[in-house]
């Protein structure tokens, strides 16, 4: 079920775990479930959870009832929350973790099955990034495209919203699951990312090992409601309470998502985040998208960082979409030309100086005016993802001789007294004359090797 309004203060899910064998007083982290994908190496898993202040818990690595590893901790006080780092496994599995809590002649056991490593993604943003397999192109033949992407796993987080910043998650709409045609094609922006789906399985096409795909996203949502408030105290946000212009019908008070629906994730080990977010920020502190979206990458960062104990990097690679364009019958000024130039920190590319390490998918050709959602929304998310995966070979894996990005200008030259713009590319041009009126340029690109 989807929650909605306001959770006030940390927010512990009430109802025990099915497969569990113990109390609500000893538990793992609502995302730590049969199926899930852990963070493979270099890097180290976090398994963590809550249980009895001072018992001391022991989490057990099995594959075919083989000890891989033990890691023993106790439970804090006053938080009562257990934390242990996994040794870096090789991508692979299945898995069964076993956390067993001990307590003078108390003895409880938690178990997960099915567990894999391979890479965790997080996906999140608004509406472009909350539609469904169901909603875009093709739709019969993608969901029914899943038998060879098993190892592609997935959960979305429930719609909540916080005054306060959670530690564990309020709610999972879809917790970790194989991926099937019901839950990739649930319903219009319910469940499963379809950019986050499909960026995933052809991640998997090249890397053929497992992938974790976490949706955390809410359609009509500024990029304020996802920020923490100090990353938009640094960029001087003026507070502000509900927006109504028409792109904003989900959350707009400040870090109220950040709070419920990312915060909650942080002690979790992650490869990169990809984003699909800018629409509702149009006509909504339009101005500071470029201060905001730069300093929302930088403090997730270092955010995951500090709550993996240092296993998420601390520069991890930020993927994000460039906006579409768009019918709009107000008027010309849609503000989503600035919007697409803020989004990278007004440098016109990424990587840049202030966003390191970022991909960015471009959109602007991918408008669809007969959408049934609305030309807002393209349902082509098949070349939206496709383009995404291709940016994270590049930067996140470090793939060489691979075109990612389109021809930068590297120099302008303004021939006023022959009426001559020149452009210099970084890549060769080929102008090609349609007619007297048009003309269509193309640029080499570089084979895959």
């Amino acid at each position: 079920m989807v929650a909605l309004g306001f959770v006030l203060g940390l927010l512990l899910p009430l109802m025990p775990r099915a497969h569990t064998s113990a109390d609500v007083g000893f538990r793992f982290a609502s995302y730590i479930d049969d199926h899930m994908v852990l963070q493979k190496e270099p890097a180290g898993a976090v398994i963590w959870g809550y249980g009895i202040s001072g018992a001391t818990v022991t989490v057990t690595l099995c594959q075919d009832q083989e000890t891989i590893m033990k890691k023993v901790t106790q439970v804090k006080a006053h938080s009562n929350r257990w934390m242990v780092v996994l040794d870096p496994l090789k991508p692979g599995g299945p898995y069964e973790v076993m956390a067993q809590q001990t307590l003078g002649r108390m003895n409880l056991t938690l178990r997960v099955h099915d567990v894999l490593f391979g890479d965790v993604w997080l996906c999140s943003g608004q509406s472009n990034m909350q539609m469904t397999v169901s909603q875009i192109f093709n739709a019969t033949s993608e969901l029914s495209n899943t038998a060879a992407y098993q190892s592609v796993r997935i959960l979305s987080v429930s719609l909540v919203q916080a005054e306060q910043e959670l530690e564990d998650l309020a709610g999972v709409d879809l917790p970790w699951s194989e991926p099937t045609s019901e839950n990739l094609g649930h319903g219009n922006f319910k469940y499963m990312s379809a950019v986050c789906w499909l960026f995933g399985r052809d991640l998997y096409d090249t890397l053929q090992y497992p992938i974790g795909l976490i949706s955390s996203s809410w359609s009509g949502t500024p990029i304020e409601a996802w920020s923490s408030g100090r990353s938009l105290k640094a960029c001087g946000v003026p507070k502000q309470g509900f927006i109504l212009s028409d792109p904003v019908s989900g959350p707009s008070e400040h870090s109220v998502l950040w709070n419920a629906m990312i915060h909650p994730l942080h002690n979790m080990t992650l490869k990169g985040v990809i984003w699909y977010q800018g629409e509702s920020n149009a006509n909504f502190n339009r101005d500071l998208y470029n201060c905001t979206f730069p300093t929302l990458i930088e403090d997730w960062r270092q955010t995951f960082h500090s709550g993996s104990q240092g296993q998420t990097d601390r520069l991890f690679p930020f993927g994000f979409v460039q906006l579409s364009s768009f019918l709009s019958h107000a008027n010309s000024d849609d503000g989503f030309p600035q919007i697409r130039w803020h989004q990278t920190a007004d440098f016109g590319h990424v990587p840049n100086l202030r966003m390191p390490n970022t991909f960015m998918a471009v959109a602007m050709d991918l408008c669809d005016r007969n959408s049934p959602f609305g030309s807002i929304h393209p349902r082509d998310k098949q070349t939206v993802a496709y383009r995404l995966h291709l940016g994270a070979r590049a930067v996140a894996y470090g793939e060489k001789m691979l075109t990612f990005e389109g021809p930068l200008p590297k120099k302008i030259e303004l021939l006023a007294h022959k009426g001559l713009l020149n452009l210099m590319y970084s890549q060769q041009i080929l102008v090609q004359r349609q007619d007297d009126k048009i003309f269509e340029e193309n640029y080499k690109v570089n084979t895959l090797q």
